[in-house]
């Protein structure tokens, strides 16, 4: 079982203390996915300052477009990143270099497929996804703000994607780096395109996407010239056997991305419908899509975690050392649910601050959002539990259980609980859905990792 090893040259992935490799992989990947839910959320704290709650409200309406192409990047991204691992674990230097090639041939073919698909129906799809018209709607600034991230689709997808397979290639720092890069650049362009040029949510929109536009463009630098694994003319057109590897192992997490784009959809429209008393169905709209934002920055923590810990897992499977997988396992776990529980009582603690950020200062907009953070966020506790364990399963090939483990929460339990607890306690029943939804999912994961205990929590 060391052949692979040898081959490698006792690669640090096998060889390093596995503390060591936990904090140089899943730091970078933590702070990479932590800066872009945190620009994000600024993000929608410029528009709300400068727009108003219906330009957050525009900005939750993309939110599923948003989230689609996400789906797409990180089918290629982690798909690719997986199966790289575990070819270099395995000593298949060329195989990784295929592999490169058709994640970055697709992330472009796709993006610009997706980009024409979806101005062609852009009015329709908006108004499915919660959009409202009227002189009060808020469907003439979603028409101002999709159609421009929509045109980043292609450099969107790549950044993701290319990102993945830099962790993969053992450069966790630079897929940090070009997402912070980026960020930066989104918060400088921010104010400037909001409050100098008054651009309004168009503004908003021109500044992410010439952040995604810089990210792509380091990432694509690095593997034309400083990548172990290069991208090379030769593997640009994709092999149908690299593919479908990328495909089997992305699938598990791009359906969690697709079914939260499908629960998205569904929530927008229910809390439109639904409404809050004496806020407006765009008001709580704007409100439950802050809360989001928000939680994203704790959830985004535990995917980094999970995500950092890919390579370490796919590279010690591909070569045979099972303890190492476990302990990874095992560090992973404590750490993402430390993360959870404290961004819990973040939340639950000063809610009204956080909503203030966001120019929240109508009393009854924010005695709504402080109910809604606190109840629609109950289940945070357990986010990391299950994030981790999701990437455990795909990281490992288990992809069974990592798919049922990504639409479980948004498809099977959530979208079913909204539509019931609605009809019987309208906006209260949506809110009280999503902690519902996260504990009988966590008590699915204890379940499976108690089946599961010797293969991932046995003696080293």
């Amino acid at each position: 079982m060391e052949e692979p090893i040898k081959a490698e040259g006792l690669n640090p992935l096998a060889a390093a203390p596995v503390g060591r490799l936990l904090v140089q992989f899943a730091v970078p990947s933590v702070l990479s996915m932590l800066v872009d839910a945190l620009y994000n959320v600024v993000d929608q704290i410029f528009i709300g300052q400068g727009v108003g709650y219906l330009g957050i409200a525009a900005t939750t309406v993309t939110f599923p477009f948003v989230t689609i192409l996400l789906s797409v990047a990180t089918l290629l991204g982690i798909g690719g990143s997986v199966y790289t691992a575990m070819s270099m674990g395995a000593g298949r230097r060329e195989e990784a270099e295929k592999t490169l090639g058709a994640v970055f041939t697709l992330s472009v073919v796709v993006g610009i497929l997706f980009t024409v698909v979806c101005l062609a129906f852009l009015r329709p799809l908006a108004l499915a996804f919660g959009a409202t018209e009227g002189a009060g709607g808020s469907l003439p600034y979603v028409l101002d703000y999709a159609p421009i991230i929509l045109l980043g689709a292609p450099f969107s997808i790549a950044a993701v994607a290319l990102s993945s397979i830099a962790r993969a290639d053992g450069s966790p720092v630079l897929a940090m780096g070009c997402f912070l890069a980026g960020a930066i650049l989104n918060l400088i362009l921010d104010p400037i395109y909001l409050f100098v040029l008054g651009w309004g949510v168009k503004g908003a929109a021109i500044a992410t996407v010439t952040s995604q536009v810089l990210s792509a463009g380091i990432l694509l630098v690095y593997f034309l010239k400083k990548g172990r694994i290069r991208l090379r003319r030769k593997y640009l057109r994709p092999a149908l056997p690299v593919c479908g590897q990328v495909v089997m192992f992305g699938l598990p997490a791009c359906m969690i991305q697709i079914a939260a784009a499908i629960l998205q959809i569904e929530l927008n429209k229910a809390v439109v419908r639904f409404g809050a008393g004496a806020v407006s169905g765009e008001a709580a709209l704007s409100a439950v899509g802050i809360v989001l934002r928000i939680s994203t920055i704790v959830v985004s923590i535990c995917v980094g975690i999970g995500v950092g810990i890919q390579p370490i897992i796919g590279f010690n499977q591909g070569a045979g050392l099972d303890h190492r997988v476990k302990e990874t396992v095992r560090r992973a776990l404590g750490a993402a649910s430390a993360v959870s529980v404290l961004g819990w009582l973040g939340c639950v603690l000063f809610p009204a601050r956080i909503l203030g950020l966001f120019g929240v200062d109508s009393p009854a907009y924010l005695e709504f959002g402080v109910r809604c953070m606190r109840v629609f966020l109950l289940g945070m506790p357990v986010a990391g539990f299950q994030v981790v364990t999701a990437q455990y399963y795909l990281a490992t090939g288990q992809a069974v259980k990592a798919l049922l483990l990504s639409v479980l929460r948004p498809l099977l339990l959530m979208i079913p609980l909204i539509h019931m607890f609605s009809r019987v306690w309208g906006m209260d029943g949506i809110l009280y859905a999503s902690p519902t939804a996260d504990y009988l999912t966590a008590l699915v994961v204890a379940v499976l990792l108690w089946r599961d205990r010797r293969r991932a929590f046995g003696k080293c």
